[in-house]
């Protein structure tokens, strides 16, 4: 087994997470090394402007690694799941992937058990991560308005919104007869040319990476500067497990490269920013002797309490031509009209609405599963072309509460390639989310038929839509009942963080990548600042 020289800082993953500890350590002075077991993807690599950018998108750029099956991927049993688990491996990780939603969480989300009664609350707060996301906000170039009022501050953005479109302005007028609120939304997509990204060409497949840079995916937000200020940068790295001394300290990690060869990383400090399945992957799968359940799993929950978000979505059909199959593919508008908790409504907490877009052709005629394929052709071949342009979709992102039932655990049976034990996903969507899911339907179908949409076609839950996996190694003050302290760090390995969604308590009903980098913002910069007294390896 070949080593590689000793770092100050190992990350692993080189996703939205990995990327702010990379550019943020490095450029404080750290000796940074991280491990991706992606590589690059470069502009003409994506489909987008491709004529075959839809059929590509089903397969080598689907967002189901189980689906898309490259080299870098590796396989999630998700057969007791409705939800599909979502994600790239690849320096940038599922920002490559995103629509670019840019949310931030709201200030009752970190306090949902003093203000609800259900799970718990955060160890930190909305205050202590406003900086975080304000800096992030403008770093990161996203496009926004001002003044929304579902806020208590009033956060600015370096660009102005992206243009809301026929179809925006048709639901906002629905949503003005209803009296209910609706906001241009925030995305990380540059409506104007910003630093060394362009402006948006609009060419609607945001979902299969952006062949123009206009989409602020980590791999050119943050790893160029990252690797300018010296992080060495290692792709083809699928690590194994974690290395531990006999005090209890993780000394780096095993890696499979891409030769086939096992290689060690040493290092002092290991930063994990692998998901909220690779990592509760990655530490299940570090058991030993000293730990026999888990490496930083003294709590028995690491790999518990994933959440998901369940999303539903009602697609509204209109007369008249919306323009609605262009691009982007983040969302027109946002809407937090139900957002908090409302008891009359049967349930606690809320969602957050988007309004989508629906571009290319294949997309108004797939058909769901359980449906026969052969629904979709002939007439009603014809029927769903005439949708194009005429088909928006109001979809809404479900607080998810943690459930303990709700794990990751490590499939015995199924390995990845380099025959590393893969991760199990199971996952039951809950009664109070079952009953937001109603509700919201409901709602959203409302908001269609206000804005005068002539038919509905609601999806209650959405297979493949799990992109947000959170919760599975969540952060908290007490050692008994969670995994990492309120600055990422591990109770039981006290050089050893994890940074990405597997540390929230609650889901939050928001798209989550902007509160995953403010975290990891905050965790790693308190590390920096704190150098001296931090615990090392070496």
């Amino acid at each position: 087994m070949s080593t590689r020289s000793d770092a100050d800082v190992l990350i692993v993953g080189a996703g939205a997470s990995g990327s702010v500890a990379a550019l943020e350590l490095a450029s404080r002075g750290f000796r940074v090394v991280c491990l991706e077991q992606g590589d690059w993807a470069l502009p003409d690599d994506f489909p987008a402007g491709k004529p075959e950018w839809e059929l590509a998108r089903l397969k080598q750029w689907n967002s189901s690694p189980n689906v898309r099956q490259a080299a870098s991927d590796y396989p999630v049993d998700s057969a007791e799941s409705p939800i599909e688990p979502l994600m790239f491996n690849g320096v940038g990780g599922s920002t490559i992937l995103y629509a670019g939603h840019w949310v931030r969480a709201l200030p009752s989300d970190f306090r949902v058990k003093t203000l609800d009664g259900v799970a718990d609350d955060w160890p930190l707060t909305y205050e202590d991560l406003r900086p975080f996301y304000d800096e992030l906000t403008h770093f990161m170039g996203v496009s926004g308005l001002a003044g929304d009022p579902s806020y208590p501050d009033e956060h600015t953005f370096p660009l102005p919104p992206l243009p809301i479109g026929k179809y925006g302005l048709v639901a906002a007028h629905g949503m003005e007869k209803l009296g209910w609120h609706w906001w241009p939304g925030p995305n990380a997509i540059a409506s104007r040319a910003f630093k060394n990204r362009s402006a948006c060409m609009r060419y609607g497949s945001c979902e299969s990476g952006c062949p123009t840079g206009a989409k602020a995916s980590t791999d050119f937000t943050h790893w160029r500067d990252a690797i300018a200020a010296g992080a060495v940068l290692v792709t083809g790295a699928r690590v194994s497990r974690l290395t531990m001394d006999t005090k209890g300290l993780v000394t780096g990690a095993e890696y499979i490269d891409r030769d086939g060869n096992l290689c060690h990383q040493a290092a002092g400090v290991t930063v994990l920013a692998a998901n909220g399945i690779g990592t509760p992957r990655l530490l299940l799968n570090s058991a030993s002797a000293q730990c026999p359940d888990g490496a930083s799993n003294s709590s028995g929950l690491v790999g518990k309490r994933l959440m998901c978000h369940p999303l539903a979505s009602v697609y509204g059909i209109y007369d008249d031509d919306l323009g609605s199959h262009l691009g982007p593919t983040g969302q027109a508008l946002q809407s937090l009209q139900f957002y908090e908790t409302d008891t009359d409504r049967g349930f606690v907490r809320g969602g957050k609405w988007n309004l989508m877009s629906a571009p290319g052709l294949l997309r108004h005629n797939q058909w769901e599963p359980g449906q026969d394929w052969r629904d979709t052709m002939g007439p009603a071949f014809h029927d769903r072309l005439g949708r194009i342009g005429r088909y928006t979709e109001w979809g809404v992102t479900i607080e998810d509460l943690p459930e303990e039932h709700n794990e990751v655990v490590i499939d015995s049976d199924v390995t990845d390639s380099d025959g590393i034990p893969a991760p199990r996903m199971r996952y039951v969507i809950g009664e109070n989310s079952r009953r937001m899911i109603d509700y919201h339907l409901e709602r959203m179908s409302e908001a269609h038929l206000a804005a005068g949409a002539v038919a509905l076609d609601p999806i209650p839950v959405v297979r493949e839509s799990g992109w947000h996996l959170l919760g599975t190694a969540r952060m908290g003050s007490d050692p008994a009942t969670s995994v990492v302290d309120q600055y990422c760090r591990s109770h039981d390995v006290p050089n050893l963080f994890v940074i990405d969604g597997s540390v929230f308590v609650t889901s939050t009903g928001v798209n989550p990548t902007a509160t995953i980098m403010a975290i990891a913002l905050r965790a790693m910069r308190h590390l920096a600042d704190n150098r001296s007294a931090q615990v090392t390896s070496s």
